[in-house]
């Protein structure tokens, strides 16, 4: 990649990507809401345009979105994930 592909790229990345770091703390309520049926982009907009942006983030999101979509958990929520879930459809 030369200087100028490299700015190409630096002056294309969307100004709302949180970057790699943030986004990975994040995945895993990205991941849940996703799951969940409920719209993550407009949550959390700067995870998804990062998760665009970001070929190995991007694989994350994927394969830990696919371990949550097969798990027992996922399927049927109990204990503490019911909870949370509850009170985030309840507003709290």
């Amino acid at each position: 990649m030369t200087g100028s592909d490299q700015l190409d790229t630096f002056l294309a990345t969307d100004p709302r990507d949180v970057g790699c770091e943030q986004a990975m703390r994040m995945l895993h309520v990205y991941v849940d809401l996703v799951a969940t049926g409920r719209h993550a982009p407009d949550r959390h907009p700067g995870v998804a345009a990062h998760l665009s942006a970001c070929g190995p983030c991007s694989d994350d999101f994927d394969g830990l979105l696919a371990a949550v979509q097969h798990s027992p958990e996922q399927a049927r929520p109990n204990g503490r994930r019911a909870e949370c879930l509850r009170r985030e459809a309840a507003g709290r």
